[in-house]
């Protein structure tokens, strides 16, 4: 009888112990995501959020342009958010091979682009991929790319532009 009540005592601490620790790790994983604010596009246009996790060479830099003009540099860590017409865009990055990718933008709609940094022949090289919303928000600790990090081209916000677009839509509610 007492071998039983040992063994039943052993497997009910057992089981409430993997409880436990399920529910630890549930919670450790919802905070495994970042939580940075992103505006809402304006109304007929779209989004696309461009960001690149840590690793693959803080050497080189993900130089995203768009009708070879420079729309930002995305270094470890960083984001940037940019607002274009709806329709088909081909952004370009390019160190020692170049890389391109087609995104048909819809409107009133957030896309999101990751800056993967590959193996090179001499030295890493940038490649753009389309990703989701839950890729971007596992990149914990992305902070915004500096203004004089971007370029002349079009529709990538500053950070000031994010703030205002954020207070902005927030009065909307």
């Amino acid at each position: 009888m007492t071998k039983f009540m040992i063994i039943a005592l052993a497997t009910a601490l057992s089981v409430f112990s993997s409880i436990g620790a399920e529910a630890q790790t549930a919670k450790k994983n919802e905070l495994k995501v970042n939580t940075i604010q992103l505006p809402t596009p304006p109304k007929g246009k779209g989004q696309i959020v461009f960001f690149r996790g840590s690793g693959g060479g803080v050497i080189v830099g993900c130089s995203v342009n768009e009708n070879g003009q420079k729309v930002s540099s995305l270094g470890d860590n960083k984001y940037f958010v940019m607002i274009t017409d709806p329709g088909r865009h081909e952004f370009a990055v390019k160190s020692e091979a170049k890389d391109v990718l087609a995104i048909e933008v819809e409107p009133d709609e957030t896309q999101f682009v990751e800056c993967r940094i590959k193996m090179g022949i001499v030295i890493g090289r940038p490649d753009l991929a389309p990703a989701t919303e839950e890729n971007f928000r596992k990149k914990r600790t992305l902070k915004m790319v500096d203004a004089e990090d971007m370029g002349p081209g079009l529709g990538a916000l500053r950070p000031e532009d994010v703030q205002a677009a954020l207070s902005a839509s927030a009065i909307s509610r």
